[in-house]
């Protein structure tokens, strides 16, 4: 992982092998980042997606074994608790040009991924929301 802070927007070069959540947290935790915004692309493997079932207020995770281009990565750095707290969408491209989305839960990096965290001033809390059960922002 190469990492460069430009004026505020942290530029992160991962490689192959590198899962992108567990080194977003680690960005985060290194610059000591209360609120970001999250974009990049690349090429992964070994995916994992997920979707909220507001019925059972849990995730679906859909495990994407296979090869795919990382065509993009959307979200946003928080806190919860004093933690780190990522909030990442992907939508995943097959050789077939089939796409594939939903909430990031894990990534391995397949070539490469370029990730812009751009940090914004403040800090961002979340709290749980009873009545979903999701993790809502709240200064």
């Amino acid at each position: 992982m190469l990492t460069q802070n430009m004026n505020g927007v942290i530029a992160v070069r991962l490689d192959r092998g590198e899962e992108i959540v567990a080194s977003l947290e680690q960005i985060c935790e290194q610059y000591d980042i209360g609120a970001a915004k999250i974009d990049g692309l690349g090429a992964v493997c070994d995916t994992t997606v997920a979707m909220f079932d507001f019925s059972k207020k849990q995730y679906h995770e859909t495990p994407l074994p296979q090869f795919l281009e990382l065509t993009n990565l959307c979200g946003s750095a928080s806190r919860k608790d004093g933690e780190v707290y990522l909030h990442l969408h992907a939508t995943l491209a097959d050789e077939a040009g089939n796409a594939f989305g939903g909430h990031l839960k894990k990534a391995y990096i397949g070539a490469t991924a370029e990730i812009f965290l751009t940090i914004l001033d403040g800090k961002i809390n979340r709290k749980t929301d009873e009545a979903s059960g999701l993790n809502l922002f709240d200064w």
